[in-house]
């Protein structure tokens, strides 16, 4: 076992490129969750950034509670990594189908968690997940083109903040956004 550790025989060569392998595919695999949690630190400055310049007219965010909102991530992520540990047996063995599988997982993630997150500055929990129901489609195609967006090395690190933005301006537009509302 110790020449497996800094041996330099075949095995060691073999255990290593797999080691390398292995490491690659956990770094693309963890990606979007390791994300997700980090775009929580740009969520609430972007979002009020975005109302500040295209929504002036909307009163300060009394949405969720802070608790509320942590269990409703905390559980996100329990979801995403179920989903992510049912798929990695399909990704080892039809690796094909496991990219495409990652890609809607991640689509799915993104698109929930960024929209609900937005959502939640505004409204309670319930309230965000049922207007995110009411724009799936939207929300599922946006968070398909950031999962996109989230594989391009270096543009990947502009996802949080484009996500972020992009899924306020979805809360804000069309029929039922808060928006509208408040012109009422």
């Amino acid at each position: 076992m110790g020449a497996l550790a800094g041996g330099s025989g075949w095995l060691a060569g073999i255990a290593a490129a797999l080691g390398g392998l292995l490491t690659l595919g956990l770094a693309v695999w963890l990606f979007v969750p390791v994300m997700l949690a980090l775009s929580g630190l740009f969520l609430d400055p972007v979002a009020a950034a975005v109302e500040r310049r295209f929504y002036p007219a909307l009163p300060p965010p009394s949405g969720a509670s802070l608790a509320a909102q942590a269990r409703f991530n905390l559980m996100l992520g329990l979801n995403v990594a179920g989903l992510s540990l049912l798929a990695l047996p399909v990704a080892l063995l039809l690796p094909p189908a496991g990219a495409v599988l990652l890609w809607l997982i991640s689509t799915f993630a993104l698109g929930h968690g960024l929209f609900e997150g937005v959502a939640q500055r505004r409204m309670p929990v319930a309230a965000a997940r049922a207007l995110r129901r009411r724009r799936q489609v939207p929300v599922l195609v946006l968070g398909g083109v950031l999962a996109a967006l989230s594989l391009v090395p270096g543009l990947n690190l502009l996802v949080p903040v484009l996500g972020t933005a992009a899924m306020t301006h979805l809360l804000h537009r069309g029929a039922g956004g808060i928006s509208a509302q408040s012109r009422e």
